[in-house]
């Protein structure tokens, strides 16, 4: 059996067995829509792109320990989305809001870059601030728009216990982010990393 014709298991246990391309085989495949994952999750393509070898490195060293208990892609999520989630951990330990792109003399946005920026910063840090077991299913049903029952599968655990952990963190996140409810509102459109629907869910929806 050839190693495009091989599934996800198969090339899991072919790594682990010592086959030099099964895991390149592996990441080949599934490449693309893991970087839909991080860049989704962190919308900013340097930090995606760096969340994404550090999860294919943390994937290649793990390989041996999988369990088919559960889907490769599912497990690879797992990986991705944690590997996000510690960028996003070290990012507000040294947040900086880039200058807008327009130089002197230019036309200014009709939305404020900058502004926008620093609304994604409160964001992630308010993000930041909830604990892990909440933050992940927010991330992933609220941010990357994944259904629960995916979710659930993605972090093993069950359908309910997500439901209950996002209906924690976003009743926190409601108090935290409320300053923003005038801005967005006023704006009216979607801002850089959050949302009109996204403030709705963080409520309570």
């Amino acid at each position: 059996m050839t190693a495009a014709a091989s599934s996800d298991a198969d090339l899991i246990s072919a790594h682990a067995a010592g086959d030099p391309y099964a895991f390149s085989e592996l990441v080949k495949r599934h490449r693309d829509r893991m970087w839909a994952v991080a860049l989704r999750t962190l919308r900013d393509p340097e930090e995606a792109a760096d969340a994404l070898q550090e999860a294919f490195i943390s994937a290649f060293r793990a390989a041996s320990s999988f369990r088919a208990e559960s889907q490769v892609t599912t497990w690879l999520h797992r990986i991705v989305v944690n590997a996000c989630l510690d960028r996003m951990r070290r990012r507000q330990t040294r947040p900086t809001v880039p200058l807008p792109e327009a130089g002197p003399g230019e036309p200014v946005a009709p939305r404020d870059a900058m502004s926008d920026r620093e609304t994604s910063l409160i964001v992630q840090k308010a993000l930041m601030e909830l604990p892990e077991e909440q933050r992940a299913p927010i991330v992933l049903v609220d941010v990357e728009g994944y259904s629960v029952a995916e979710t659930a599968k993605m972090l093993g655990i069950a359908e309910g216990t997500v439901k209950s952990r996002c209906a924690r963190g976003r009743a926190k996140l409601a108090k935290v982010l409320g300053h923003l409810r005038n801005r967005i509102a006023d704006a009216n459109v979607p801002a850089d990393g959050v949302n009109v629907q996204e403030q709705r869910q963080w409520e309570g929806r």
